[in-house]
């Protein structure tokens, strides 16, 4: 049942590789803990559960991950007539504190993106890293992209996020150079090819991106944790502190809850603060 349940995840709703795997563990950990058949659960089983789990020493943003995907798949359950009634639909994990994420400042971002082209893949590497950062797409979005989903001509990029949602993404002048150049180097001509090949061909793994970003970092003189995620959230937060247009944000990321996207107004309030501290004769507002 919950092989079929994921079945649906990955064929319809075309979740991401590490959604799925991380579904699948939600999941597993129920039917590990449950005393018999999961359709037989009544609330106080899920209310046990998600104590049991907390009790394990789970923290409160892995809770909410975890009861996430058990509401999700009894709500599946409950679509097809093999449940009369949700049992996790109304529990609520403990919050957990929001962490801001860290973004590099415009000139740690410049510094990463604008790697030497002459040294090996040199060419690869920066337009993959302009196009993070101009675009602000997902690790997965890269990865998948295909040239056909460019349209450098009009500054354009196609983009297939979540749950196979599409939407379209300006692309900056030095990215869409950047991405010619590469283009020309790899003399691609089929629009089915990915703009970024693997080994094999196929699309370059996930991975090799991360692994290769940490090099490059290191390589640019930036000696703190630099990841794929890094360069969405400095291109987020970036925009809106230049334009203050959350919504348009919103959309640009690809994020189906404006809630998601809020985040980036406390970035944008801790950059104004230290420019404030920085500034402001009298600006000490905290003792140290």
């Amino acid at each position: 049942m919950i092989e079929d349940y994921l079945s649906h995840l990955q064929v319809e709703r075309r979740v991401s590789v590490h959604t799925l795997d991380g579904y699948r563990r939600d999941l597993h950990a129920l039917v590990a803990w449950a005393p018999g058949d999961v359709v037989g659960l009544a609330e106080a089983d899920i209310r046990a559960f998600v104590a049991s789990e907390h009790r394990r020493g789970l923290s409160p943003k892995s809770l909410q991950r975890r009861l996430s995907a058990v509401r999700s798949f009894y709500q599946w359950l409950l679509k097809h007539g093999r449940v009369v009634a949700n049992p996790a639909s109304g529990i609520r994990a403990p919050k957990a504190p929001r962490k801001l994420p860290q973004v590099l400042d415009p000139d740690e971002a410049k510094a990463l993106v604008e790697v030497p082209t002459d040294a090996p893949l040199g060419l690869r590497d920066r337009a993959m890293l302009e196009l993070f950062y101009s675009s602000g797409l997902r690790l997965s979005e890269l990865c998948a992209l295909r040239w056909r989903d460019l349209h450098l001509a009009d500054g354009l990029v196609d983009v297939r996020g979540k749950g196979g949602k599409e939407r379209i993404v300006p692309v900056g002048s030095h990215a869409r150079a950047a991405l010619e150049a590469w283009r020309s180097d790899t003399h691609a001509r089929n629009g089915d090819d990915p703009v970024f090949p693997g080994r094999g061909g196929g699309p370059i793994s996930a991975r090799a991106v991360q692994i290769r970003m940490r090099q490059l970092a290191q390589r640019q003189g930036l000696f703190k944790r630099v990841h794929p995620h890094l360069l969405r959230h400095s291109f987020a937060s970036h925009v809106l502190e230049s334009s203050g247009d959350l919504r348009g944000v919103q959309e640009l990321l690809g994020h189906a809850d404006i809630s998601t996207t809020q985040i980036y107004t406390h970035l944008d309030f801790g950059h104004l603060a230290k420019v404030y501290d920085a500034a402001h004769p009298r600006a000490k507002r905290r003792p140290k």
